[in-house]
């Protein structure tokens, strides 16, 4: 199945062809639409030349910082986040060899071990870790035992509760749907 988690083709192929591609995607997938945080890989890509965790972990901080704020930005806070792909791809580099998808193949884990993994990694929390791992079970072929248990409701099939279930523009929506349901809910019971 081809990701599909932005409307630009080129985006979306190169989140299909590169773990680093798809979990800084997800890294930046806060505070900006879906489509913004998955093609952020696709401009670092395009400026940086390259999306190799250590190309991007030695970069020159402030250098990386200026290239993930020229317009259009790869996040509303891209300073703040060009530090978080930088901490993430050096935790990458020291635990993984810089290879991405080691955070779910290495040594061949269970699911509770992958999410483990996930939320060691700079900013990742709970939540996000809980939602790639079940972007990458129901979407990427993860078998590693026991991965639905640990990602919990965002494994429910036929759901849409996270970008892990979003597969075309029409899945996107009923995603966004119930992100709008849940903040007024949230936001009713303040009141």
């Amino acid at each position: 199945m081809a990701t599909w988690l932005t409307t630009d083709s080129e985006a979306n192929e190169l989140l299909d062809r590169e773990p680093l591609a798809l979990l800084t995607g997800m890294l930046l997938d806060q505070q900006v639409t879906i489509e913004t945080a998955f093609a952020g890989p696709k401009k670092i890509l395009e400026r940086v030349g390259s999306l190799d965790a250590r190309v991007i972990a030695e970069y020159d901080p402030q250098r990386f910082a200026e290239l993930c704020s020229t317009p259009p930005a790869i996040h509303r806070f891209p300073g703040s986040m060009a530090k978080r792909i930088q901490a993430m791809c050096q935790e990458l580099v020291d635990t993984y060899d810089g290879r991405a998808e080691g955070v779910w193949t290495a040594g061949n884990p269970n699911g509770a071990e992958v999410l483990k993994r996930l939320k060691a990694l700079p900013g990742f929390g709970e939540g996000k870790a809980k939602i790639f791992l079940a972007l990458l079970g129901k979407q990427r072929g993860l078998t590693a035992t026991g991965w639905r248990k640990a990602a919990g409701d965002y494994a429910k099939k036929g759901s849409f509760l996270s970008v892990a279930d979003i597969v075309d523009e029409a899945s996107l929506l009923e995603v966004r749907a119930y992100k709008k349901e849940m903040k007024a809910a949230a936001k009713a019971k303040k009141a």
